[in-house]
């Protein structure tokens, strides 16, 4: 029973630990997540410059980076978006934000 009840604890914890790394998605697989999202087109017309920003996060306790639509604007240059993609990738305990700017 006790070999058993550790098991379950196990399991528990790991399910618990590798959600902490997660970053914000419409969609979120327990082990693997990889998707896009996004468009949120504007008036603005053209879009012949692209930026990105970026942020990561390790097991939920450490978020580094800026994924803001600011900072991917700004790295391009940008001043009139047209549209704005997110991309996220998570895999157990380490997941990925990115932001992508499109516009003049």
């Amino acid at each position: 029973m006790i070999k058993w009840l550790t098991c379950v604890v196990a399991v528990m914890c790991l399910a618990l630990f590798t959600g902490c790394a997660t970053v914000v998605s419409p969609a979120h697989g327990w082990v693997y997540t990889d998707v896009q999202w996004g468009g949120n087109p504007t008036g603005n017309t053209g879009s012949s410059k692209v930026g990105r920003s970026k942020a990561t996060s390790y097991l939920g306790a450490i978020a580094i980076g800026d994924a803001s639509v600011q900072a991917a604007a700004q790295s391009a240059g940008i001043t009139k978006i047209h549209h704005v993609d997110y991309y996220s990738k998570h895999i157990l305990i380490v997941g990925w934000l990115e932001c992508v700017v499109y516009g003049e």
